[in-house]
């Protein structure tokens, strides 16, 4: 995956499926199997966009929605390749893309580290260059697609399984992950 240019970047939003007035882990696997994962190829393989990644995110952390919408979606960001026009981008979209704009450069600049406000810190990366922290979490994005994009479409991936490929991810650091919120950890 390339760095993304943060000039082009832009970003649009799909709605987190929900049932009975909740989201399922289920249901966020099927959405980003079926909708999220089809969506990016088709963007890749057409040469419109170089990079992307996918966060799940509501109105208090991003998402453009109106008062009193409080729910859930995907943010999905992309950076186009230098020879597309924004129109063409847009017109490549699905009908359950939604509010989707032109990212201000002032909002990918920085990437807060925790939920106090502290930044990551560019000057200890080799370039110093934000982009290449965005090109890793773009990198996370396509692993857990690529992830996903194994199974069968016609079976419901057991979330043991999705356990098991995480547990080999963060067992090679030995990482505990913890909830920004709460602070209770978790070995994998």
């Amino acid at each position: 995956m390339q760095k993304p240019n943060l000039d082009r970047m832009w970003e649009t939003f799909v709605g987190m499926p929900v049932e009975n007035n909740v989201t399922t882990v289920n249901a966020i696997l099927d959405a980003l199997r079926f909708k999220i994962y089809p969506l990016v190829s088709q963007l890749c393989s057409n040469g419109v966009i170089d990079w992307y990644c996918f966060l799940i995110h509501n109105r208090n952390s991003g998402v453009p929605a109106p008062q009193g919408d409080n729910n859930a979606y995907f943010h999905i960001r992309v950076s186009l390749k230098e020879d597309v026009k924004p129109d063409s981008f847009l017109k490549s979209l699905t009908d359950y893309c939604v509010m989707t704009r032109q990212v201000n450069r002032d909002w990918v600049k920085e990437i807060s580290v925790d939920n106090k406000g502290n930044l990551f810190d560019k000057s200890m990366l080799k370039s110093e260059g934000i982009e290449d922290v965005w090109r890793t979490i773009g990198e996370q994005s396509e692993l857990l697609l690529n992830m996903l994009s194994i199974f069968k479409a016609n079976v419901r991936i057991p979330l043991q399984y999705i356990g098991l490929f995480f547990h080999y991810y963060f067992n090679m650091t030995q990482l505990l992950i913890s909830c920004p919120n709460c602070g209770k950890g978790i070995r994998l």
